[in-house]
């Protein structure tokens, strides 16, 4: 199987990019951030899951192998296929999404598309002990998302401007007023 793939970007498309490398074009589908880091013409290094489904052959690509081994975990819960893991990833860092997990937060997890109650449950219940213990910050900062989260989406922010915004902010910012004051100066110097 193809685990890590290095190469030249030659183009970015809307939910994956195409990374040549030994003159083989390879489609690899990624998160937002993953996309919003690559650039055209450049090299790249990613870490690779392939997905085999009875006629398809799909590549995942990462930026780091923390984020891969944290993909393959969505995978091993029932009725979770790589694009809903996918889009799991996307809603925040792998440490709070440790953290969510680990803590037993199931809300946090069905704030992304597709994903119901019971999904996000099962995700918790299966991939609790899995996924380590979550540091203290980190889990304070998580609880700081939400409440940022729904202040952003009342200021009229959508959903993942917001979420894209709080990813950025240090996890070391825990209260939800700072991580909420950093996620607007975030969008505000985006607009610039």
């Amino acid at each position: 199987m193809i685990g890590h793939l290095s190469g030249k970007v030659s183009a970015i498309r809307a939910g994956y990019a195409i990374l040549s490398a030994g003159g083989v074009g390879y489609k690899v589908f990624g998160t937002r951030e993953l996309l919003l880091s690559l650039k055209q013409d450049h090299e790249a290094a990613l870490w690779t899951h392939l997905a085999v489904r009875e006629s398809i052959l799909d590549l995942y690509g990462f930026s780091s192998e923390e984020e891969l081994r944290l993909f393959e975990m969505l995978l091993t819960v029932s009725g979770i296929g790589p694009k809903s893991a996918l889009a799991i990833l996307d809603i925040a860092s792998v440490e709070t999404l440790r953290s969510a997990i680990s803590a037993g937060n199931a809300s946090y997890l069905t704030k992304v598309s597709g994903i119901g109650k019971k999904t996000a449950e099962k995700i918790v219940l299966e991939l609790r002990d899995k996924v380590g213990a979550s540091g203290e910050g980190t889990a304070a900062s998580l609880h700081g998302d939400e409440e940022a989260l729904e202040a952003m989406k009342a200021l009229g922010y959508s959903q993942g401007e917001a979420r894209d915004a709080l990813r950025k902010v240090p996890q070391e910012i825990e209260r939800s007023n700072e991580r909420l004051r950093e996620a607007l100066r975030i969008l505000g110097s985006n607009k610039k």
